[in-house]
């Protein structure tokens, strides 16, 4: 009987914990990935607000669903896409340093 109960609580603190996280937070919660975890996706969104702005943080986001997005945006030779994707590659560098076990 307390299995379902602490099943469903934990449930929602972790409904509630992504509701109230960041863009790139909810994003790797709700992807596919199985090395995703509440450890990892926090450690990536506090990489996050310290490297990107919040309108980066978004367009990143996105890239969990749609990965060829990022390829497109990398790909991209206009002036934003370039400068986006240089904010993003020091995002991804120190996400690395910072999060990886």
């Amino acid at each position: 009987m307390k299995k379902p109960l602490i099943a469903a609580t934990a449930a929602v603190i972790l409904t509630a914990s992504a509701a109230q996280a960041g863009p790139i937070t909810r994003a790797c919660l709700s992807s596919d990935r199985q090395a995703r975890s509440i450890a990892l996706c926090g450690c990536l969104q506090q990489v996050a607000d310290q490297t990107l702005s919040n309108r980066d943080q978004r367009t990143a986001a996105k890239f969990f669903r749609e990965p060829q997005m990022a390829q497109d945006i990398k790909m991209s030779k206009t002036p934003r896409d370039d400068q986006f994707w240089d904010r993003y590659k020091v995002f991804g560098a120190t996400a690395t340093r910072f999060c990886s076990s």
